[in-house]
Parts: structure tokens; sequence; C-alpha cells
């Protein structure tokens, strides 16, 4: 008997350990994520339907499945990081709870999940799975339902990524630039900005239609927009080796950026300026950004910190 109680007290002063531990570990990983930039978030379910139709579903069944690949939940995606970490301290009784049923060896129910791509949604146990991955487990049992969808979805997707994936397939379904162009990218890497594309292919088309003195078909002014408006900025921007200056932007961002740029230089200048004028000018006032400066110290920071502890982690020679 006082073995048991002993064992029972011991058991939950762990767990309480276990849960500060990786309450802590939370902590730092969401700094460590926003000094270098990179997503830490659970994505909502009902989020990423709204920007991935769905096609149909079906019952699975039981199976085994990578705790690695659940990037998201449906109803807790506040609760826990992406690496399913606690971020809160409301819920953590239950957390407490199914940690010492691990100690005692109890068999857990499978947890519930949407399975979209290659990637899984919590429908329920979403604790489950926190502690399942704090424990260092690399799958757990689920009943899993799989959500039929186009594109692609796996354990890199982010809610940005997939705004983008949809406003881009709108648009080339609209354009057909694909077609047209084979092999081109035309990507952005901030979401919302194909309207302005659209309303510079309209503009051009009122223009073409003023000077060839008939109306313009649909392929004509996405021709003549690529042809002499587009690419003339993409040919500067290679020229000078502006993309260099702006890492992980595309020709898209900086051919929008460039021409609001020139719009404002006009403005404040009450006079005409170059596209080439306008894109050294922009590459000048905003690649020296103090904040740019101020990432790549944390980046080199960082490097250093990680080195640190690699090397502490490694066993010393004998």
């Amino acid at each position: 008997m006082y073995d048991r109680e002993e064992d029972r007290g011991s058991y939950f002063q762990q767990s309480r350990m276990d849960f500060s531990n990786a309450y802590q570990k939370g902590f730092w990983r969401s700094i460590f994520s926003w000094l270098q930039n990179r997503n830490n978030e659970l994505l909502p379910y009902e989020e990423v339907l709204k920007h991935i139709p769905m096609r149909g579903q079906n019952f699975i069944g039981v199976k085994q499945i990578e705790t690695d690949n659940i990037i998201g939940s449906v109803s807790r995606y506040h609760d826990f990081d992406r690496a399913f970490l606690p971020r809160q301290t409301h819920t953590r009784s239950r957390w407490e709870s199914i940690d010492r049923a691990h100690f005692k060896q109890i068999i857990l129910p499978p947890i519930e999940v949407y399975k979209i791509g290659d990637a899984y949604f919590i429908k329920d146990g979403n604790h489950r799975v926190s502690v399942a991955r704090e424990k260092g487990q690399v799958f757990i049992d689920a009943y899993v339902t799989e959500i039929h969808t186009p594109g692609r979805v796996d354990k890199n997707t982010d809610l940005k990524k997939l705004v983008l994936e949809q406003e881009y397939t709108d648009f080339l379904k609209e354009t057909k630039l694909d077609l047209l162009y084979p092999g081109e990218d035309f990507h952005f890497t901030l979401p919302g900005q194909y309207d302005k594309i659209l309303q510079h292919i309209s503009v051009h088309r009122w223009f073409m239609g003023e000077k060839l003195n008939r109306p313009i078909s649909d392929e004509e002014a996405i021709k003549g927009w690529y042809e002499e408006v587009f690419q003339p900025v993409v040919q500067i921007i290679q020229e000078h080796n502006i993309l260099k200056d702006f890492p992980q932007r595309t020709p898209m961002d900086l051919y929008l950026w460039i021409l609001e740029h020139r719009w404002y230089l006009a403005e404040e200048q009450k006079d005409r300026v170059s596209v080439e004028s306008a894109a050294l000018h922009f590459s000048r006032q905003f690649s020296k950004r103090p904040f740019r400066h101020t990432r790549q110290t944390w980046d080199w920071l960082m490097r250093k910190i990680q080195r640190v502890f690699k090397n502490k982690s490694r066993p010393k020679g004998g």
C-alpha cells in the first residue's frame, strides 16, 4: 500500500516536472522561431479548408501515423505550437494526467484526425499528441478520415503558403500565363497582389486599344503586358542583380514594388522617372534598412548558440 502511494506521488511530481519542461521548451522555441522568422503555428483546420476546396472524404479506419506529420488542429491550434509544445497552462492537469498514464503503461485510445495530402489535423487527442512527441514517440494510433482536395499539403505547409498557392492557381486560370509562357514563374511571396497585376493588364489593354484603334482580346492584352511591361522591368532587375539584395523575394514582388516606387518618386519630384532609375533607387533605399542588418546579426548569433549547444551535447573523447 505504501509503495503504491509512493509511486503515485512520484508520478505526480514527475508529470508536473515534465509539463514545466515542455512549457519552457515551447517558450524558447517561440523566441527562436521569431528571431529566425520561421513559422511556429499550428494550422487551423477550418481555415485550411477555406483555401483548398474539399472534393469529398472517406473514413480509412485505424492506422499508425507519424506524429511529425501532424501540423494542425480543429479546435486547439492556439493551445500548442507547431511541435505540439504547450503554449498555455489552463489545460495543464489534462496534459499531466496523460503523462502519468504513460508512466503507468496505460494504453490510451487512438486519436482522431483528418488527413489532407500528407498531413494530419487533430479532431480529438491534442494532449495525447503533445505528450507523445515530448516522449519522443514517432508513431501514434489514429482514426483517420481522409479529405480529398486538390494541391499538395505536407508537414512544411503553412497558412500563408496555402493562400498564396490558391491565389496563384486562380491567377493562372484567369490569365493562362503558364500556358502562354511555360516555365515562367509568376509567384508572389505576399498574398493579395494578383488583383494589382490584373489591373495593370487592364490598363495596358486600354493603351493598346487606343494605339491600334480596335478592341483588344484577353490574350493580346496579357501578352502585351508580359512583353511590353513586365519583361522590361525584369530585365532591369536581372541586369543590376537587384534580387540579391532582397533574398527570398521574386521578380513579381520586385516588379510591383519598383513600379509603385516609380509612381511615388514621380509624384515627389513632379517629373518623369525612368523604370531603371526607380529600380536602382528602390534597391539603394530598401536593401540597406537597419532591420536587415539586425536580422543578419541575429542569424549569426543563432548559429553561434546552436554550435555551442551542439558541441555540449557531443560525447567527449577519451
